[in-house]
Formats: C-alpha cells, sequence, structure tokens
C-alpha cells in the first residue's frame, strides 16, 4: 500500500533492474551463430522446433529451442523465412444481386433429436435478394445426394436457367462434394464458397438460422423424428417466407418482395408518411422514414471499402 500510495504522488519509474548481468546470457557470438544457422541454406524454411532436435542429432547445442524463437522474434525472422509464405485466404469475389433467382445461399444445420448425441440434419435454400427461402429438407444424415437432390428439384421449381444462378456455401463435404458439384455443373450453376473458417462469408444463412432457432415458435423439446421436425419446419417457412416482415428488405415479406410487389407497397407507404407530414410538419425536424427500395444486394461486399464493378445484371 505505501507503494502504491508513493507511486500515485511520483509517477516516475525508478526501476534500476538487475545490477549485474545475468549468467546466463548468450554471448554476441553465440547469438551470431544462432542467426547464421537459422538462415543457412539447411534450415532456412524450418521452425526452431525442428532445427534444434536435427543439431543435437549432429551432437551440438546452440541453445533451447525457446532462446532461438526469442532471437529470431527479436531480429523479425520468426515468420516465413526462405521461400515459405504466409497462409492466405483471399475474401471470394464481390457479388451483387438485382433480382430473384441470381444468387442463393446455403447451408446445413443441427436439429437435436430425442436421443442424446444424434441430430437431424436441415439444408434450406434462401434467395439473397429476396430472402425468400426457396428450399427446404430435413434428413438423419449430411450427405451431397441429399443437397444435389434438393438444389435440382429447386432449379426445376424456379425455372432456373444455366448460367444464371449462383449458388454460395460453406466449405463442408455436402457443399464440395464430386456428386454436389456434378449436379451443379450439369444445372449450370455458379458455385461460390467461403473462405475456411469464416462463418461471415455467409451472413444471410448464419442470419436465417439464429431467426429459426430463436423465434418463438421453435420446439422446447428435441424432434422425435425427421418426418416431425419437417412438420415445424414446413411452419417456420410458411411464417418466414409469408408473414414475416424482413428488416433487411424494408419490412416487406420474402414471398412479396420475390414475386416483385415490394414497390408498389413501399410507394404507399412512402405516401403515407408524406401526408401525415404535411398535416402536422412540426413533428418532424428531419425527412421522414425512408422506405426507398433496396435495388441491389450485395455479398462478399465492403461497401464503404470497395466499388461495386461485379454487379451480376444482363
Amino acid at each position: 500500500m505505501k507503494t502504491f500510495k508513493r507511486w500515485k504522488i511520483d509517477t516516475a519509474d525508478r526501476r534500476r533492474g538487475p545490477a549485474t548481468t545475468p549468467a546466463n546470457k548468450l554471448l554476441p557470438e553465440e547469438v551470431e551463430a544462432i542467426l547464421v544457422v537459422c538462415t543457412s541454406k539447411e534450415y532456412v524454411d524450418l521452425p526452431p522446433s525442428q532445427i534444434v532436435p536435427l543439431l543435437a542429432d549432429k551432437g551440438t547445442y546452440l541453445a533451447c529451442e525457446s532462446t532461438f524463437y526469442k532471437i529470431l522474434r527479436e531480429r523479425k525472422l520468426l515468420e516465413h523465412r526462405g521461400k515459405t509464405k504466409r497462409a492466405s485466404a483471399s475474401r471470394p469475389a464481390p457479388l451483387a444481386a438485382v433480382r430473384p433467382n441470381q444468387i442463393y445461399s446455403w447451408d446445413i444445420t443441427y436439429l437435436k433429436s430425442e436421443v442424446t448425441g444424434r441430430f437431424f440434419y436441415l439444408y434450406m435454400f434462401m434467395d439473397i435478394f429476396s430472402r425468400k427461402i426457396v428450399g427446404f429438407k430435413v434428413h438423419d444424415c449430411e450427405s451431397m445426394e441429399h443437397s444435389a437432390d434438393l438444389i435440382e428439384s429447386i432449379c426445376l421449381r424456379e425455372g432456373i436457367r444455366k448460367e444464371q444462378l449462383i449458388l454460395h456455401s460453406d466449405n463442408g463435404g455436402a457443399m464440395k462434394g464430386a456428386t454436389m458439384l456434378a449436379t451443379l455443373q450439369r444445372l449450370g450453376v455458379i458455385p461460390s464458397f467461403s473462405r475456411p473458417r469464416v462463418s461471415d462469408d455467409n451472413p444471410y444463412s448464419e442470419a436465417l438460422f439464429k431467426t429459426l432457432k430463436y423465434c418463438p415458435q421453435y420446439p422446447l423439446r428435441p424432434f422425435p423424428s425427421p418426418e416431425n421436425a419437417m412438420i415445424w419446419v414446413k411452419e417456420f417457412v410458411h411464417w418466414y417466407n409469408e408473414i414475416h416482415l424482413h428488416s433487411g428488405i424494408k419490412f416487406v415479406t420474402p414471398s412479396c418482395r420475390h414475386a416483385g410487389k415490394d414497390g408498389e407497397i413501399l410507394e404507399k407507404r412512402k405516401g403515407v408518411y408524406e401526408e401525415a407530414r404535411l398535416k402536422k410538419p412540426n413533428r418532424w425536424s428531419r425527412a421522414t422514414r425512408n422506405w426507398t427500395k433496396e435495388e441491389e444486394v450485395f455479398l462478399n461486399y465492403l461497401q464503404e471499402e470497395m466499388d461495386f464493378d461485379m454487379k451480376i445484371a444482363s
């Protein structure tokens, strides 16, 4: 406590450090020997965790592994010496949808069963422009065959032509399996994938699953069977597509936007607000609420940092 009170009065750092040099401190020539070894042709591509035992096999000991790391870190040589390069995963190409059936996002989520440790798998595809759920299915396993069958049925129902649709997903086996990729190629659907271990690259599906699992209708008890789960998911999809006012599309229903009816609704809302402002202008210090239709929906896109030059239009 006395030290704390003294430091409150005098904040200068008066520590003097050790009075003598540590006995185990490496000499300059020893440090230089370590640097010569680490930058030599034989060891330049190896980390200290491999260099130290290799030297020991030759009967040589220069320092412990942690000392190697410390010296390389101080010289900024710790990372990627020689031909090695930093691992990188470039951001997927930015895309923009300007109408329905241009970009789909999909993923698989777990649904609890009544058996501990066993899950059912919900496959769900959505149109990012309208946010409409265009296809879904519950299975008792995760497989690329189920994915391929579902996307084929969706393309048939929605009338998807070749080269019309981009399908974005994560990197799971059901997404990148040979059967799924072959089906996409046959249908003329262009695949797009997130970076490994980066959930933000697939935000629409992540947000959809959060809505699904946190909505008031979500069952408190696990599902007894895939059929039972499918019945509940059908009810959720009807609510989500036909009743739910989605905040990302100016609070219209996904089905309404998918059918192109949202513009008329938003114009009507805009007129209501303008009429209300004319009647009582003192209630508005600024412009009325923005009910302008969102004409573009972006994927893998930082609007404040990039110019959209990859808009999908024809």
